[in-house]
Order: structure tokens, then sequence, then C-alpha cells
């Protein structure tokens, strides 16, 4: 698509990429809220399940203009405002395969739905700051992170800091290729932290 779609610059192939593994993550509970099985509607019923917009914010989007979407029609407009998913089955409201609603449910019980929609989600993108080159307090204020208390030398950005730091013009991108900083799940860093690591540890 790159390739067909020369006006399309990185940034707006990156912001299709994530509108597509959105889609796949919520493409049956989506098209359920919507009522259509289609690609279109499937994405409107991502912006309201994933990315949590109301339908005001999903219509200024849908204008019509240049590269935009068509304006919503009555059926869209009220499928995002009345619909919900209180009475999808469990497979739907959750986006899984049918077959695995025996085997969660032995697991999870009623919390099937809520335990397979977070594994659907999109992860958390967290940072280890290297505090032999950067300065944490600093990157963190730098970013505009929501830090968490276990993490001692890490940081989970922001929402809107995520792009910024995607950006190898932003100061993310020099710390990265500098060794400032890295990409590592909080839970990692937990776990290095628990050992007392030193340095030449192994």
């Amino acid at each position: 698509m790159g390739t067909a779609h020369r006006y399309a610059g990185s940034g707006d192939r990156a912001a299709i990429s994530g509108l597509i593994w959105d889609v796949l993550r919520r493409r049956a509970s989506s098209a359920w809220l919507m009522d259509a099985d289609t690609p279109r509607a499937r994405v409107l019923g991502m912006l309201k399940l994933e990315r949590g917009m109301d339908t005001d914010s999903i219509s200024n989007l849908c204008h019509g203009e240049r590269f935009a979407p068509e304006p919503l029609s009555g059926a869209e407009r009220s499928a995002l405002t009345s619909r919900t998913l209180d009475d999808a089955p469990s497979h739907v409201a959750g986006d899984y395969p049918e077959w695995l609603d025996a085997p969660l449910t032995a697991v999870f019980g009623d919390d099937r739905v809520a335990e397979a929609t977070a594994m659907a989600s999109r992860a958390p993108l967290d940072l280890r700051v290297n505090t032999l080159k950067a300065n944490r307090e600093k990157f963190c204020a730098a970013v505009a992170s929501r830090r968490h208390a276990n993490a001692v030398v890490g940081d989970r950005p922001a929402h809107r800091a995520r792009r910024r730091c995607a950006q190898s013009r932003h100061s993310c991108g020099r710390r990265f290729h500098q060794g400032g900083i890295e990409v590592q799940d909080e839970g990692s860093q937990l776990a290095a932290l628990f050992t007392a690591a030193k340095p030449a540890s192994r």
C-alpha cells in the first residue's frame, strides 16, 4: 500500500498500520456493535471500543473531504450512540474464537470476557532508562510520561507521547540510538531489579 499511495508519508503509514491492528483486535465486537460486517463498520466500531471515542469525535473524522471517510449515515450514528456489547455472545464481546469459550470459562469463569479483552488490547509501551547514560527525571519530563511506582529505572510514556517516541527525529529516537533508553516490559525490569544484579553479573 505504501508504494501504491506515495502521498502517504511515514507518519500516515504508521497511523494506518495502527488502525489495521486495532481493527483486528476488535474485529468481532466492532462488527456486532455496528450491526454490519464490513471494513468500514469494523473501523468505526473499533474507534469506539478500542480507542474510546464518542460518536461526535468519530463523526468529526468522517467529513468526506480529501482522504477522509464519508460522513456517518443515520444507521451508523445510531449504532455508535445506542448499541452496546451487553447482549453479545461472550466470544464476540471478548473477540476470541468461539471454540475457546469453554476453556476460558473453565479458567476465568464470568471474567473471561474481561480477561480476553485485556489480552487483545494494545500492550503499553514501557521504556528502560540507562541511568549510566541518561537522567531518568529529565527524560520523564521530556516525554510527559506517566511513571509507575514499581518501575525504578523504567518509564511508561503517556498516550500522546507514544507517537512522538516512535519518531526518530524526537529526542526519544536520539536517546535510543545513543543507548540512553531501550524498550523493555515493566515486568522484565522488575525481574532484573529483584535479582539485585550488579555490573558484570550473569
